[in-house]
């Protein structure tokens, strides 16, 4: 079990291929793109231990050895740092699954390992034991929801609904990538089979324990050409450089 003061273990989707991003960054899988002289990734990690999380896990896939190479068991960054590879594509729920063996507590954090947004974990996580979720979703609000679609929350935070990509520009928020999931939630997905957070498991926790909580920080997504080219700018302005 987790110590009462002491934060539960962050796992972090890398397995991604990052197709998108391929014409700037082909040699290597998209978490480990570089920003400023380090993995994209690095960031991540000196952002949670900045946050005292002593325990991270690895979720990856495409060119896993990469990541397990540079990061190894995370001592030159005074943290523990474990691998859970996936031996064929299971989406990101698969990959939390997977990975569950690894995780003791009874919730844990996920990020995704291609984005950035501030959180301040020790309130997630006491917002996510205060609604008694299943799962809590940090939010971000954005001026433009194209690209990311957007998530409708009620007054107490429940996720009403996710709304679907639009052509239309609008404001709103939308997911951020950084969540506390139930163990027991997780655990009762079939081992080894594909399922995503985002498309599948989410949605149907709708009306069931499914929260939001809204963030005060900019969202940074690596995905595309276009935004990993400002991803240098901006973790400068969060002073993370």
């Amino acid at each position: 079990m987790v110590p009462k003061d002491e934060l539960p273990p962050v796992l972090i989707l890398a397995g991604g291929k990052g197709t998108r991003l391929q014409s700037v960054v082909s040699d290597r899988p998209k978490p480990m793109a570089e920003v400023a002289g380090k993995p994209f990734l690095e960031w991540l990690v000196l952002a949670l231990k900045a946050q005292k999380v002593q325990r991270i896990v690895f979720c990856t896939g495409y060119m896993n050895e990469a990541i397990a190479a540079y990061f190894g068991d995370g001592s030159p960054w005074g943290i523990k740092i474990e691998h859970s590879p996936e031996s064929q594509p299971l989406g990101t729920g698969g990959a939390v699954r997977l990975a569950l063996d690894l995780v003791e507590s009874e919730q844990f954090f996920v990020l995704n390992g291609d984005s950035y947004c501030r959180a301040n974990l020790q309130a997630l996580i006491a917002f996510h034991q205060q609604k008694q979720a299943i799962a809590t979703l940090l939010l971000a609000s954005i001026e433009d929801c194209r690209r990311y679609g957007s998530v409708i929350v009620d007054n107490q935070g429940q996720i009403q609904a996710f709304q679907e990509k639009s052509s239309e520009q609008r404001s709103g928020l939308v997911n951020a990538g950084i969540y506390v999931l139930k163990r027991s939630a997780i655990a009762a997905l079939p081992p080894e089979q594909a399922i995503s957070l985002e498309t599948e498991f989410f949605p149907q926790l709708i009306n069931q324990g499914l929260y939001g909580t809204v963030g005060t920080g900019a969202l940074l997504d690596i995905g595309t050409p276009e935004s990993y080219a400002t991803s240098e700018q901006f973790l400068a302005s969060e002073n993370l450089l």
